[in-house]
């Protein structure tokens, strides 16, 4: 017979304050007592044989023990946890995460035509700023994802690309004039950064041959890429942006581009959900959708260098 396996209670209780690093922080995420958490993990080192915690003054450590058997039931619950979520979602909305530009810009315009064609297929799409995309299938309650990258997942997950990312710097008309820029003319303009790290305006100078002639690190910082087109189209500076996101504005010419180069920066945005547990029945369905209602980059792209 196989040995009978401890109370669950008192596993849920150690793997939480071994997380924490704290019975009373462990505690309060399972809504019970620091004195339970205690109890339970007494219960549990008594039915193991073994000690799990040890105080070094105020301080709470695993020992050996404790340590692997943490690190094993973490991994142990995430596969209970995601073996019930897969089971109770599948007649359920599918729950999609996503890039909060991205979603304005493209997305939404995109999965209000996917509810409208299927009305039994429900989405529902959380619009999330990121500084970094990324998402935990784990912790997140999200079914799916749509990120930009460069291909490198966890090995767990599986992907679909949907289009590749195109850098170019727009700004409004007042700003650009009638006369052709240079790189002293953009050395010399106010520069609208999408992100903090100002890696687009980097990754774009550096591509074009600008990188010694233009300081990229100077400018205002914006959270995103929408903060920073809406910025420059009001004249505020120089934004980069990617092509397929800002082509609306460029065909209304609200921005126009004061260079006629357009960067592939080698990431992409992908859909990428987990591969663990059954797949949600709407996200095939989903997927193919978001495949037929592609931005048509390369036309942009064609059009801009001809």
């Amino acid at each position: 017979m196989s040995p009978r396996l401890p109370p669950l209670y008192a596993l849920r209780a150690f793997e939480a304050a071994a997380r924490f690093g704290s019975f009373t922080q462990a505690a309060s995420s399972l809504c019970i007592t620091q004195s339970a958490i205690s109890r339970h993990v007494r219960t549990l080192e008594e039915s193991l044989g073994c000690q799990l915690f040890e105080r070094h003054g105020s301080r709470l450590a695993l020992t050996d023990a404790g340590n692997r058997l943490a690190r094993e039931l973490k991994h142990g619950f995430r596969l209970i946890e995601s073996a019930c979520v897969a089971v109770s979602r599948q007649g359920g909305a599918l729950r999609l995460k996503a890039p909060s530009t991205l979603t304005m810009r493209w997305l939404l315009q995109v999965l209000d035509g996917f509810h409208a064609e299927h009305r039994q297929g429900l989405v529902h799409l959380t619009s999330a700023w990121m500084d970094l995309d990324a998402v935990d299938f784990y912790s997140e309650p999200f079914d799916c994802a749509v990120l930009l990258g460069n291909g490198n997942f966890p090995a767990d997950w599986r992907t679909v690309k949907l289009f590749d990312e195109w850098l170019v710097p727009v700004c409004s008309s007042a700003l650009r004039g009638d006369v052709p820029w240079t790189a002293e003319t953009l050395a010399a303009a106010e520069l609208i950064h999408p992100s903090r790290d100002c890696r687009d305006w980097r990754r774009w100078l550096e591509r074009v041959g600008l990188g010694e002639a233009v300081d990229w690190q100077k400018g205002t910082l914006f959270d995103t890429l929408e903060l920073g087109i809406s910025a420059a189209a009001l004249g505020h500076g120089v934004s980069i942006g990617d092509l397929a996101l800002v082509g609306p504005e460029l065909r209304r010419g609200t921005l126009v581009l004061p260079f006629d180069a357009a960067v592939r920066t080698g990431d992409s945005y992908y859909l990428v959900w987990p591969s663990h547990g059954a797949e949600h029945s709407v996200l095939a369905r989903m997927r193919d959708h978001l495949l037929a209602h592609l931005p048509d980059i390369q036309q942009q792209v064609v059009r801009l260098l001809d």
